[in-house]
């Protein structure tokens, strides 16, 4: 089954800065995720492009909300409709006429699977989260009291160690890092700092 979407330019450019509301945003994401897995790291890959956006790249308010709609819907099809992860997603945000920034992104944020590469910062910080978050949520699962406690040391070792987590890809990680100009010990720290924050809505 290929997901290569056979394109790079998504949306439209009359429509950047166009976003959708919270609450529709949260409403489509309770609609089409069921398992509460996959949303909660969806709300956790939100909630670090939110933080990221806001403590390290400074940017504005409406800026802020689009990194985290972005994250908050990366994996918004992959629930129901594997087969066209992430098509669907994409091609419902260009029907919503949502800022080409935000679908880009999305359509970026795993480049072996679909075929485009991650160029904006955001991009950039998306794919950096996706695989890394999961494999922090995982490590955090293992631990008596989640991350309190959790150091850096512990979580790069798991990092390492080939068959925990298996699915997740070591290989994405240190790509994205990469591509992004960051040194992986402080993309860690930064998920330990924060993702604890991030649960699931009500």
């Amino acid at each position: 089954m290929s997901l290569q979407l056979g394109r790079q330019v998504f949306g439209d450019a009359k429509n950047t800065g166009n976003v959708l509301s919270r609450e529709e945003a949260f409403q489509l994401l309770n609609e089409w995720v069921l398992n509460d897995r996959l949303k909660l790291h969806m709300i956790q890959v939100g909630g670090l492009m939110k933080s990221w956006a806001e403590e390290v790249e400074l940017l504005s308010a409406a800026h802020i909300w689009k990194w985290e709609m972005a994250g908050l819907l990366h994996d918004a099809d992959w629930d129901q409709w594997p087969d066209q992860h992430c098509k669907k997603i994409i091609e419902y945000l260009e029907e919503k006429q949502v800022c080409p920034e935000i679908i880009r992104a999305i359509a970026s944020h795993g480049h072996v699977h679909f075929g485009v590469m991650p160029e904006s910062r955001m991009d950039q910080m998306l794919y950096a989260f996706d695989e890394l978050s999961g494999l922090m949520h995982a490590y955090s699962l293992m631990r008596p009291n989640g991350y309190e406690g959790m150091e850096l040391k512990g979580a790069l070792k798991r990092i390492k160690e080939k068959t925990f987590a298996a699915n997740v890809s070591r290989d994405d990680i240190h790509d994205a890092c990469q591509r992004a100009g960051l040194e992986l010990n402080d993309l860690v720290g930064f998920i330990i700092k924060h993702q604890s924050n991030f649960k699931l809505v009500e």
